[in-house]
């Protein structure tokens, strides 16, 4: 299995259903942090939910229309980057992340998601990557906006939240226009 090094510390690795412990103990350490940003069904609570997120993007990826990869720090994993949906044939992928609170801050995030944009473009010819992200998030904007991508517009309303519909903020980056921040 591969390793790809994101600090002297850090590594970017595929998580397959087999991490399913790992990424619940993970999840149970981030779920207060991330779960207004993320999808209610990606927040697994308990071991079952946890392989079955992690069988859907295992099953993504065989596809050919997504993928999921932790982020380790010393051995422990503390977040991922993910290829929500991706379509070769059309050259569009979104691009998403989640990371635990006592990893931010050290550009993990956006190491890793250079990592895969790079690969999406550069190995599989995808001509535009998106990011979604709630329009509150100013942590995942920071990342968009660190990884070259520009603001295409807000997509107003989306999704029903605690606190009323949430707008989502689409963000973008070309092929022509990406460089990798590594």
């Amino acid at each position: 299995m591969f390793a790809l090094p994101l600090t002297g510390t850090a590594q970017l690795r595929p998580l397959p259903p087999w991490h399913a412990e790992e990424f619940l103990a993970h999840l149970d350490r981030a779920r207060e942090h991330i779960a207004p940003w993320v999808a209610p069904s990606f927040v697994a609570t308990d071991l079952d939910s946890a392989r079955a997120v992690l069988s859907r993007y295992a099953d993504r990826w065989a596809r050919d229309a997504g993928g999921i990869w932790g982020i380790w720090d010393d051995g422990t994993l503390v977040g991922g980057v993910l290829l929500v949906s991706f379509d070769a044939t059309l050259g569009v992928c979104e691009a998403g992340c989640w990371l635990e609170p006592a990893a931010e801050g050290r550009g993990l995030i956006t190491r890793a998601a250079g990592r895969i944009i790079d690969w999406a473009v550069g190995e599989r010819g995808i001509q535009r990557v998106e990011w979604r992200t709630n329009a509150r998030n100013a942590r995942s904007i920071a990342v968009a906006r660190r990884l070259g991508m520009r603001r295409d517009g807000t997509l107003r309303q989306v999704y029903p939240g605690p606190a009323g519909r949430i707008d989502i903020e689409v963000w973008s980056v070309l092929a022509g226009e990406w460089r990798s921040p590594a």
